[in-house]
């Protein structure tokens, strides 16, 4: 899922249309309307590779793009080019092929990933496969696309809709529909275009403008559901497939459960928190002497900060309130690595005579504008979501009091309750039809995929899969957080081919 905590980079809106062209169709051919496959496909153009443009890129990079239609039930139509980039395998005698990178968000790039990965990766990897990464369509170099939000609609509590003290919604209701507004006006053809039925198609257009028969693939929170959608699309086209951290695939609700899955995860996820910070090692950064005493610590504090936030210049919003607070504890169950400064701010915000708020830290207004057009984009064109606003305020009004910690948010409004259009796709049904050559490695308490989502996942591929569940917390699980028994499961399945025979749980 990771939705709205992956940052992209931004570009102009104008570098949209720019992208877009009337060439003649060569590499689309990715899938029908219905998403099957077509059988009568053009031959692809062939990638041409160059040198990178771009900061602390490993110069073994190359990079190239790849033209697809905008829209794939009009072939002959405009096009939009995706950047696509790869570091070649070390060793061309052992090659099998090429391990495509699908990033998560949505709105997620894997275009730097193949260098900034490469260091992690076991050489039994990299000597297997060439690395591949890509912008999806809409992100960073594949004609970004663009709101043109204002500054306090771009604050990550108002996109997650964070609910007013109390539970009201009134305030995330106007922000949603002027969203919404602002995206239909403002974010032209591409944005309209962007969908994961679409993102797999692309994908398949990728793998046959590489010239591969068969393309396997490393795909990480919502590039899970990538996976799995192009995995039952184009089930004879995949190699070895490895999902990290993985979404519910019910296509009854889709994005509209993961985000209702956050309350759980965040629930799963917090005993590390309050574990961690009652810890003797902990110094002047532990909170309290027992883990039992955290929550009502973080919940007391979330509630004076709902009364009586402190001013925070520079942040958007430039003060300390409680759903900032509760922002920040969401973000921070992400990774153990940031709980030191998730705790310095409960000090801080708890003792403000004494101790001064950190200098605010988050991505700029322009990187914000990429990530929540395209988090938007996806949410409102891959399913239908309800309309009324009053049963979204029964509904957060529920979940704040069983979920106290997440406050009502998972359940709350989005711009798609103000999406005039259907989506153009049906949601796919992922299914047990296929090779059975899928791998899901997954943490066990994990606060944006949690496990009860993943298991889903694995009883919708059936025999198609194996699970590796691991009993770590936080979001990404291979080569993220250092679990030895997970990490050469998926190794070993990436370079060798094999397998466990069953669903593995590995210690911590």
């Amino acid at each position: 899922m990771s939705l709205w905590n992956r940052r992209t980079l931004a570009f102009p809106l104008a570098a949209a249309a720019a992208a877009l062209t009337m060439t003649a169709p060569g590499a689309e051919a990715a899938g029908t309307a219905t998403g099957t496959a077509t059988g009568t496909a053009a031959p692809p153009v062939p990638v041409t590779w160059s040198a990178c443009e771009g900061k602390g890129l490993d110069p073994r990079q190359e990079c190239a793009t790849v033209s697809v239609p905008l829209d794939y039930r009009a072939p002959d139509g405009p096009r939009l080019d995706l950047a696509v980039s790869r570091i070649r395998s070390e060793h061309p005698d052992r090659r099998r092929g090429a391990l495509l990178l699908i990033p998560g968000g949505p709105g997620g790039s894997s275009w730097k990933d193949p260098s900034a990965k490469l260091a992690k990766l076991p050489r039994s990897v990299r000597d297997t496969y060439d690395i591949v990464g890509f912008d999806p369509r809409g992100v960073g170099r594949s004609a970004p696309i663009s709101c043109g939000l204002s500054h306090e609609d771009v604050a990550l509590t108002a996109i997650r809709a964070w609910p007013g003290p109390g539970g009201d919604i009134s305030r995330n209701a106007a922000s949603a529909r002027r969203t919404a507004d602002a995206c239909l006006r403002d974010g032209g053809p591409v944005l309209r275009g962007v969908s994961t039925v679409n993102e797999a198609r692309d994908i398949d257009s990728v793998r046959r403008a590489l010239g591969e028969e068969k393309l396997s693939a490393w795909g990480v929170s919502y590039g899970t559901y990538v996976g799995s959608v192009y995995a039952t699309m184009f089930p004879d086209r995949t190699d070895r497939v490895v999902l990290d951290s993985n979404d519910d695939p019910n296509p009854a609700l889709v994005e509209r459960g993961w985000l209702a899955n956050a309350a759980v995860g965040a629930e799963d996820r917090f005993p590390d928190f309050a574990k961690w910070a009652t810890a003797r090692e902990r110094g002047a950064d532990r909170l309290a002497r027992t883990p039992a005493e955290i929550r009502p610590l973080f919940l007391r504090l979330a509630a004076r900060l709902d009364r009586h936030p402190l001013p925070w210049p520079g942040a958007n919003p430039a003060e300390l309130n409680g759903n900032v607070l509760r922002q920040t504890l969401y973000d921070a169950l992400y990774d153990d690595g940031r709980f030191a400064a998730l705790a310095q701010l409960i000090r801080a915000a708890a003792d403000p005579g004494h101790r001064a708020l950190p200098a605010p830290a988050g991505p700029s207004d322009a990187t914000m504008q990429n990530s929540a057009a395209m988090a938007v984009a996806t949410l409102c064109n891959d399913v239908s979501w309800p309309k009324s606003v009053p049963a979204y305020a029964e509904a957060v009004a529920a979940n704040r009091t069983r979920y106290p910690l997440t406050a009502g948010q998972p359940a709350g409004i989005t711009p798609c309750a103000f999406w005039p259009t259907a989506p153009v796709d049906k949601p796919i049904h992922v299914t047990p039809r296929g090779p059975s050559n899928i791998l899901l490695i997954q943490n066990l308490r994990d606060p944006a995929t949690p496990y009860s989502g993943a298991l889903k996942l694995r009883h919708a591929f059936g025999d198609r899969a194996r699970m590796v569940a691991v009993d770590a917390g936080g979001h990404g699980s291979y080569l993220a957080h250092g679990n030895a028994c997970g990490d050469a499961l998926v190794t070993a399945y990436l370079a060798t081919g094999q397998r466990p025979e069953r669903d593995v749980t590995c210690p911590s």
